[in-house]
């Protein structure tokens, strides 16, 4: 058995399903569609921009990109939200983030239509994956995990699951997801007292704290599963997960590594979730149609 967990053949395996569905849904008179928003132009979303723009385009998505100044306000990104939202040509919408300290992003959130929050923002999503219903849209980064989990094999009934980082993007969801596949969770943030001792019980340990290599093999049961969420840029530009991976690969029975880990899933779940859009779409207009002809 390998050590890695390879977020890199998860990735190309779903990326090989979702081929098949776009070209179905394109056989059926529907091409998936997205828009993108990018505030500024920060080095860091821009990489994440192109590698998003490169996959949507190799599996057969058509993107829009809308590039706004970093002096662009709350309430001029909601009008382009409406816009896109009464927009039938395009399925889902995406902002890349964290956006400007001055906008509002909880009336961001509320205003993208569910139907098209393909990140999972929108609360009324967010209420569908604590009440344990996947038929919304989960935060990409938390079903990221799971369909790694999910493609190893890893039983989680039972076992204790210890979260590190209580964000609304993992830590939140990713405690519901795996809360209804019967395992026991603690949920740990930054006010969390004896934090590596609380990490030390976990069998599945997964690190969402957004700082570079701070789970050292002091947080380790051994043969515990590391799943490692963090994706930090040094000055340098070199890439480094919240987990030590030196120091912890030993200790551990199975590991992500950063890059190669979770965030190359994180990209083909955003694409699973436009397409789940698409096909969304298709399905309600062919039933309103339908109603028309009663």
């Amino acid at each position: 058995m390998d050590k890695i967990l390879s977020g890199k053949v998860v990735s190309l395996n779903l990326i090989g399903k979702l081929k098949k569905k776009i070209l179905k849904l394109k056989c059926e008179g529907v091409i998936p569609a997205a828009a993108f928003i990018r505030i500024g132009s920060h080095r860091d979303d821009m990489a994440y921009q192109n590698s998003i723009l490169r996959t949507c385009n190799d599996v057969g998505v058509t993107t829009v990109l809308h590039e706004l100044s970093d002096h662009t306000t709350s309430e001029e990104l909601i009008e382009l939200i409406t816009k896109l939202n009464e927009d039938e040509t395009i399925h889902g919408i995406m902002i890349f983030r964290p956006l400007p300290e001055e906008m509002d992003e909880e009336m961001i959130n509320n205003t993208i239509s569910p139907d098209k929050d393909v990140e999972g923002m929108n609360p009324i999503n967010q209420a569908k994956v604590f009440a344990g219903n996947y038929q919304g849209f989960a935060p990409c980064t938390a079903a990221a995990v799971m369909e790694i989990l999910k493609y190893y094999n890893i039983s989680l009934k039972g076992k204790h699951a210890v979260i590190l980082g209580r964000s609304m993007v993992v830590g939140k969801p990713l405690s519901m997801m795996l809360l209804k596949e019967d395992e026991t969770v603690t949920l740990c943030h930054s006010k969390t007292e004896h934090i590596d001792e609380m990490a030390r019980t976990a069998d599945v340990l997964v690190a969402a704290m957004g700082r570079p290599n701070a789970v050292g093999a002091d947080y380790i049961k051994p043969g515990a599963i590391v799943i490692d969420v963090g994706i930090n840029v040094d000055q340098s530009g070199k890439i480094h997960g919240d987990v030590n991976f030196d120091e912890v690969v030993d200790l551990a029975s199975r590991i992500t590594p950063v890059p190669g880990g979770v965030g190359s899933v994180t990209t083909a779940i955003l694409i699973k979730n436009i397409v789940k859009a698409a096909r969304n779409f298709k399905c309600n207009k062919e039933s309103a149609i339908a109603c028309l002809l009663i």
